[in-house]
């Protein structure tokens, strides 16, 4: 098939890599030329384990390429993808901007591109959108006849996509899940996922739209719920690793270890905004739904808590030991590390960054404008290496284990080391300065 994918971030750039590589001809689309010139030449705009080798050689192999120009994308296109950005507006309602864009775009494109040769395009939103947004996708594009030539069936599709493992997410997804009644359209995205060689499973468009808001409040949910555990269980001297590593074993009841670790808060493009979301849903239904407030509360402690056991410490040079909001990922959108270090700039302490990943040159799109407006002297904050990081410090947080961080902290440990990731292994726990954010060793 010919796919055009609308938005090349972290889930645009995944998926057009992966259905290129899985034979398909594919377009990416992005407003940012910078993220365009990069598919061209064979990188990804993202960093994402694996991607780069990816890209590279489904653009070699002349399946992958990229344009601002969505004509050139949909000329004889059977599908599009929109995998555009849906951030939250200001009250925490989804701000749907973006994807209102792309099916603007795609409705003029189609006035201009040749239709494929059924003369039937399927739009599939892969993007997270509130329940409803399906009729909006119609009545943009004008469907089912929107241009001479084309019939248009409209459907979403979630992804489930973690920010690191996303390469591999994307070919071993927990099920793919396509809203839609439209026949064609079934038949349409069925042949294109036959490759993952799993049942696609139909449910209405607004089942499909609010199961990723689901999945993705559960999964903060459980990260909170762990840290609660941790600062209770943290009185009685009791390691909550421990204990928490036995709940998940229950494979049963407790569903699942993923997200059940005691560490530092929740944060990046998906949970925090995905909350919001759900909260401004109930707030417009006068609906009360005290566990999600709370699930932001309590995650909001759990850096609040961080700064002022910071604030009680002696030290007043402090070593930030990793800044993306997850390991082996250099997004930085709401970070709870980027709000940690701003509120201890604020706070008047002086901070030394060092990320293994993260570089500002590299930076771009929605990352760039975070960081431009959350933290603007990111560049005179970073470092070059954990030692230079660790270097007139008396204190260290770190959120990674990163072999070179690690090397670092055990080469010439600082006083007081705060764990804020819980997996550093035993080699650092056993410093005398160790202290876990919500467990005792």
């Amino acid at each position: 098939m010919k796919i055009a994918v609308f938005g090349l971030g972290y889930v645009g750039a995944v998926t057009a890599a992966s259905m290129a590589s899985q034979g398909h001809t594919v377009y990416g689309v992005d407003i940012d030329a910078i993220k365009v010139a990069q598919i061209l030449s064979g990188t990804s705009p993202v960093v994402e384990a694996g991607l780069d080798e990816l890209v590279a050689q489904a653009v070699s192999s002349g399946r992958l390429a990229a344009t601002t120009d969505p004509v050139m994308a949909l000329d004889g296109a059977d599908i599009s993808l929109l995998c555009v950005g849906t951030p939250s507006k200001a009250q925490g309602g989804t701000n749907l901007e973006y994807l209102e864009r792309a099916l603007a775009d795609i409705r003029k494109a189609m006035g201009e591109a040749r239709p494929p040769a059924s003369g039937f395009h399927a739009v599939v939103v892969r993007s997270t959108v509130p329940p409803g947004t399906g009729d909006l996708v119609k009545e943009i594009l004008g469907a089912p006849q929107v241009a001479p030539g084309w019939t248009v069936g409209t459907a979403m599709c979630p992804e489930f996509l973690r920010e690191g493992t996303g390469v591999v997410d994307f070919f071993h997804p927990p099920f793919v899940v396509l809203g839609t009644r439209d026949p064609l359209v079934k038949e349409l995205v069925t042949a294109m996922f036959t490759f993952l060689e799993q049942d696609v499973r139909i449910v209405d468009v607004r089942s499909a739209e609010a199961l990723k808001y689901a999945c993705n409040a559960f999964h903060a949910t459980k990260v909170s719920f762990a840290n609660e555990m941790a600062r209770i269980f943290k009185s009685f001297g009791v390691d909550s690793r421990e204990v928490m590593k036995v709940f998940t074993q229950d494979c049963s009841l407790n569903i699942s270890p993923a997200y059940l670790t005691p560490g530092f808060a929740f944060g990046g493009s998906c949970l925090p905004k995905d909350l919001r979301a759900l909260l401004d849903m109930a707030r417009l239904n006068s609906l009360d739904v005290p566990l999600l407030a709370g699930t932001l509360h309590t995650n909001e402690l759990v850096v609040a808590d961080v700064v002022d056991r910071v604030i009680a410490s002696p030290y007043r040079t402090i070593a930030m030991l990793g800044l993306s909001f997850k390991m082996n990922t250099d997004d930085l959108r709401e970070s709870p590390n980027v709000e940690l270090v701003e509120r201890l700039l604020g706070k008047g302490f002086e901070v030394k960054i060092y990320d293994p990943i993260v570089n500002p040159e590299r930076l771009i799109g929605s990352n760039l404008r975070y960081i431009e407006a959350r933290l603007p002297h990111l560049r005179r904050l970073l470092v070059g290496s954990p030692s230079d990081a660790l270097d007139g410090c008396g204190a260290a947080l770190v959120a990674t284990s990163d072999s070179e961080v690690l090397a670092a902290l055990r080469a010439a440990p600082p006083e007081w080391v705060l764990d804020l990731h819980g997996r550093l292994g035993s080699n650092i726990e056993c410093l005398p300065g160790y202290e876990g954010i919500g467990w005792v060793v």
